[in-house]
């Protein structure tokens, strides 16, 4: 799964983040019964959006999520709508925690956000053996091309 190939449309994308976010004031509330609701709500909206989460661990005080988003999506859009929206769902959930989090907000402002890549020597690998494949290509498609335009003599 490491170097999994996705697509869209006319693109082929591996776009992979690690992403840290913490409860408002970085209070110690992701445990129990709120860490499984918060395990199922992430994984609900990410299905939505078509991100798939490939690790995620629910810690007492932030969420480490690697995920890979589609490029159609930035990350900021993703953030702002998984923090939005996994709130909101939590006070519905639990209305509780409205007493706790007052104006509905239930996680900090900000994340931290960090790509997850190829190394340097599996890209220089990679394009090395594209232009190689396209040398090849284009040695087996030589063609020679006669001008239609001048005359038959």
């Amino acid at each position: 799964m490491a170097n999994k190939t996705n697509s869209l449309a006319h693109t082929k994308w591996v776009c992979k983040y690690h992403i840290v976010f913490t409860p408002k004031y970085r209070r110690k509330i992701i445990y129990n019964q709120y860490r499984t609701d918060l395990k199922d709500v992430f994984k609900q909206l990410c299905a939505y959006k078509g991100v798939e989460i490939i690790e995620g661990h629910l810690m007492a005080d932030h969420v480490h999520l690697l995920v890979s988003i589609p490029p159609k999506i930035s990350v900021s859009s993703f953030m702002g709508y998984l923090k939005g929206k996994s709130a909101l769902m939590m006070f519905d959930r639990h209305a509780n925690l409205k007493y706790k989090f007052g104006n509905r907000h239930f996680w900090a402002e900000g994340y931290y956000v960090s790509t997850v890549g190829f190394n340097e020597a599996t890209v220089k690998k990679y394009i090395q053996e594209q232009e190689r494949k396209d040398i090849m290509q284009d040695k087996l498609s030589v063609k020679e091309y006669e001008d239609p335009f001048k005359g038959q003599g």
